[in-house]
Formats: structure tokens, C-alpha cells, sequence
């Protein structure tokens, strides 16, 4: 009777641990009982449930990263190599219709077939060189809302499309550098032009700002100023401690440094003296 006993106890501590799931962060889990899915979703957390005839089926909903390699047709007729990456999530509370509709590989099933679709609709409409410059935010947007379009009403959020690499054939990989690089000469040169314009208008105002200065000083000027500017220019010289000789015709000063004028004198009288030994050999 105790050997009995310890068993039931055994097999019911048993159930009872092997009955309870968790659904972690980033996922939520759906009961499956006897092949029949109960709508009720799960969040993270412990869920207990009879192992006997229950199942929890987990789905992540967190945001996923699917990376896809394939070639992309072009308007001008060229396939172009692309490495592009899908950034997707599951709706939680459209995971049941997704588990019961389409199953666990959805991922294979309907998001890359959608993609695929998608990318050729919207890459034929655009030029090769296009998925190389500037369009490929248009392309990526596009792409993406076309997927929006069906893919929305399943419950899948398509949150960005990402075109990693472009490998376009090389010899027009070589004519867009070449374009690109003379785009960006002419832009360089448009700036060198334009800075030199405004050099010049900088020049010219300040052209006009002496012209007007010294107009303003020259219509400002009168005889009366000038000879009191005189004036004042003899008190200054008069004070000065240095000797000067002054020469003036009483309306403006000269200046002449007698020392300067008998070094001039003295050196005069030395290149003479010599002369005139000379002469007398």
C-alpha cells in the first residue's frame, strides 16, 4: 500500500513539474489542446497546462532580421545583385490566425514569397544606376509598403527594408564613379566661382568706403584748417628737444636735421683733400 502511495506521489509531482511552460520576453505562447488551437495568447510569464493532451506552442514578436540574397531586375534590362535585410514582426494578437492559417514557417511561406514579388514590382520601374545612388531610400520605402499592403492585414509589421549591397555590372559601376565624380568637379567649381564673386563685391564695398572716406575728409578740409593744423605742427616742433632747421614759407614746415647736414658736409671735405694731394704729385 506505502509502494503504491509513493508512486502516485511520484507521478503526480511529476505532472505537476512537467505541466507548467514559460513564455520569456519577446515571444508569446498559444495552448494547443488535442490538435485544436485556443485563441487565447499568452504573455511572458508561467503558463500551466495538461501535458497529457495540452501543447503551448511559443512564437517569437520581437522584431527579426531576414537576410535575402537574389537578383533584382532593372528598367534598362540588367540584373542587378543585392544583399538586402527585412526587418519584420509578428502582431501578438494575430498569432493565432498566423499559427493556424499558415503555420510555423511562415517565415519561408509568406514572408520572402511576398518580398521577392515585391522587390522585382518595384525595382523593373527604377534604372540600374538608380539602386546605386540616391533613389535607393525610394526603392527600400517602396518595397516596403508594398509588402505593407499584404502583409498588414496577416498580422506581420513590416518595420524597415534595407538594401545592404549594391553589385551592379562593372563596367556602369565605372560610368556612375565617373558621373559622380564630375557632378561633384562642377560643384566645386560652382563654390570657387561663387566665392570669388563675393570676393570681388567685398572689394568693390570696400572701394566705395575709402572713395566716400576720403571725400568726406576732403569736403571737410578748409584753408582756415590747414593753416591752424600748421600751427599747432610748429608749437609741437617748437617744443621739441631735438635741434631741427626749419625752412618755411610761412604757411607749411620743412624739416632739416643739421646734424645730418654737417655729417654730409664733413664727409665732403674728406673725398676733396685727397684730390688735391694729387694734383700736387
Amino acid at each position: 500500500m506505502k509502494t503504491t502511495f509513493k508512486l502516485l506521489s511520484i507521478l503526480m509531482l511529476s505532472v505537476l513539474f512537467t505541466s507548467c511552460a514559460i513564455i520569456r520576453p519577446g515571444e508569446v505562447g498559444l495552448k494547443q489542446t488535442v490538435g485544436k488551437l485556443k485563441p487565447k495568447v499568452y504573455k511572458s510569464g508561467a503558463v500551466g497546462f495538461n501535458p497529457l493532451i495540452t501543447t503551448v506552442v511559443k512564437i517569437p514578436i520581437r522584431t527579426e532580421n531576414l537576410e535575402v540574397n537574389l537578383s533584382l531586375p532593372s528598367k534598362d534590362g540588367l540584373n542587378v545583385r543585392a544583399e538586402i535585410s527585412i526587418l519584420y514582426r509578428i502582431n501578438p494578437e494575430s498569432a493565432p490566425s498566423i499559427i493556424s492559417e499558415i503555420g510555423n514557417n511562415y517565415e519561408e511561406v509568406v514572408i520572402l514569397s511576398v518580398f521577392r514579388s515585391a522587390a522585382a514590382d518595384v525595382c523593373s520601374r527604377f534604372m540600374a544606376k538608380d539602386m546605386y545612388t540616391a533613389s535607393r531610400s525610394q526603392i527600400e520605402t517602396e518595397v516596403r509598403e508594398h509588402m505593407m499592403r499584404i502583409l498588414g492585414e496577416k498580422g506581420f509589421v513590416v518595420e524597415r527594408v534595407l538594401l545592404k549591397s549594391i553589385k551592379l555590372p562593372q563596367g556602369l559601376t565605372k560610368a556612375i564613379e565617373e558621373k559622380l565624380e564630375a557632378e561633384q568637379l562642377a560643384q566645386r567649381m560652382e563654390f570657387e566661382i561663387q566665392r570669388e564673386r563675393m570676393e570681388a563685391k567685398r572689394k568693390e564695398i570696400e572701394a566705395e568706403g575709402v572713395r566716400n572716406s576720403q571725400k568726406i575728409i576732403e569736403e571737410g578740409l578748409s584753408q582756415r584748417i590747414i593753416e591752424w593744423q600748421s600751427i599747432q605742427a610748429f608749437k609741437e616742433l617748437a617744443n621739441s628737444a631735438n635741434a631741427k632747421l626749419i625752412i618755411t614759407n610761412g604757411k607749411a614746415p620743412f624739416l632739416i636735421d643739421p646734424a645730418a647736414t654737417m655729417e654730409s658736409g664733413t664727409s665732403t671735405k674728406k673725398t676733396s683733400n685727397p684730390r688735391s694731394r694729387t694734383s700736387d704729385n
